[in-house]
């Protein structure tokens, strides 16, 4: 749904936890038409009240896959998606720790129509 968003005036941009070359590789392999910027350190995901901490459990199982998150502290944001207009406002939030249940487009555009 890029194209409608574009034609509302929005840009899209991904904030990812990914260590730079990281997201860049994650923007390449997805072949995604907007840009991935790289919050290693999750200052921006941590400004907006998104960031956990992974329990032990499921250190331990991203361990056994070989998986690390050391660069991050074990620290992952949880999904959001933010319609913000151009005077810095939120005009729309979507959060939920279940990382399967993302923002509907449909909600995304009907924001977009009010923060113009």
């Amino acid at each position: 749904m890029l194209p409608e968003f574009r034609a509302r005036g929005a840009q899209l941009l991904g904030i990812s936890p990914d260590l730079p070359d990281d997201s860049l590789t994650t923007r390449e392999k997805q072949e995604l038409e907007f840009e991935v910027l790289s919050d290693p350190g999750n200052g921006v995901a941590r400004a907006f009240g998104l960031v956990f901490r992974l329990s032990d459990e499921l250190r331990a199982t991203y361990t056994s896959f070989g998986l690390s998150l050391d660069h991050a502290d074990w620290e992952l944001p949880m999904p959001a998606s933010y319609v913000i207009d151009r005077d810095g406002v939120i005009r729309f939030a979507h959060v939920d720790p279940d990382y399967t249940q993302r923002a509907e487009p449909a909600a995304v555009l009907a924001a977009l129509a009010g923060a113009a």
